[in-house]
């Protein structure tokens, strides 16, 4: 088994009850368990004109490639009613590879860890949550300066 975290976002279609079916979807993937659960927050929109989004992280333990799960989610948000008609447009929801173990992956469709990560104060602090003493290996910061380096603004824990 694999430990991955998966970050959840969603401001459509009532985004609370979005994640939650999300949650309860990633529990029933094959060969995975749902490990923890973030708190939800919400936070601004990264492009102007958006409803705010509830973001949460999840951490699962699997033993799926990182391409299956990659399918896997996507496929839970094609059941939730995603449509990617624009780049960081609204949507009903959206699954993210944070990080998959101790893993760097650089292939056309997945890069983890997930790009721009360490910026996103809605993906650090639900993240934070989950493992308190981790890092990023993208830059093998640790968690808590990453935390340090992007404050808790425009955040609200639900």
């Amino acid at each position: 088994m694999q430990r991955v975290y998966i970050g959840l976002g969603s401001n459509l279609a009532n985004p609370q009850e979005q994640l939650r079916s999300a949650l309860e979807a990633l529990a029933q993937l094959p060969d995975t368990q749902l490990a923890g659960v973030s708190s939800f927050y919400a936070s601004d929109s990264l492009s102007p004109g958006q409803p705010r989004y509830t973001n949460a992280v999840a951490a699962l333990d699997t033993t799926l490639a990182p391409i299956a799960l990659l399918d896997a989610l996507q496929g839970i948000e094609a059941d939730q009613g995603r449509e990617r008609k624009e780049r960081w447009g609204p949507r009903t929801l959206d699954l993210d590879i944070l990080l998959y173990a101790d893993q760097v992956i650089d292939e056309p469709r997945l890069k983890v860890p997930h790009y721009h990560m360490q910026a996103r104060p809605f993906v650090l602090y639900p993240l934070a949550e989950l493992v308190p003493e981790g890092f990023c290996l993208a830059d093998r910061r640790p968690l808590a300066q990453l935390l340090a380096d992007c404050p808790f603004v425009g955040l609200e824990r639900l």
